[in-house]
């Protein structure tokens, strides 16, 4: 009996450890472009996809500090970063007048239905998802605090 019980842990485990792909979800980009977000990985390079909203201090926090390893992460890793706004009808028109004063280089998505932030199971923001060159998530991380840029080096240099 307990052969059979760990027996089926371990196949139960290995279900488990299945990776997490992109859903297909359509968002638009800053400038109104639609954009499908499967299409945004699995193109040989990995990419971070960070969702984010304007009234989250820590969201802003980790975007802003990410900015000053961003262009050093790409020259490595030839990563893509992808800030993907939950805010709502109330706050969206918040998101365009504060990415233009933070000049951030990544690309902007909106999600203000939260249709991709829930087919990626994000409850609260930030939340932070590294995807492979193949397209499978291999790191995700819900929440943020100073210093976890290390964290990420580290996540990157593994691919």
């Amino acid at each position: 009996m307990k052969k059979l019980i760990l027996a089926l842990a371990i196949v139960f485990s290995a279900g488990m450890l299945t990776a997490q792909t992109i859903p297909n979800v359509q968002l638009k980009d800053a400038s109104g472009k639609t954009v499908n977000t499967a299409d945004l990985v699995g193109k040989g390079k990995p990419v971070i996809i960070s969702f984010w909203a304007t009234w989250c201090s820590p969201c802003k926090r980790e975007l802003n500090n990410y900015t000053e390893y961003y262009e050093d992460w790409q020259d490595e890793f030839g990563v893509e970063l992808i800030a993907v706004s939950v805010d709502d009808q109330r706050t969206a028109n918040r998101v365009a007048p504060y990415i233009n004063s933070v000049e951030w280089p990544y690309t902007i998505l909106l999600d203000p239905n939260r249709d991709f932030g829930r087919a990626m199971q994000v409850n609260n923001v930030p939340h932070t998802f590294l995807v492979d060159a193949e397209g499978n998530v291999v790191w995700q991380n819900n929440n943020y605090s100073d210093g976890d840029e290390e964290e990420m080096y580290e996540q990157l240099s593994k691919l």
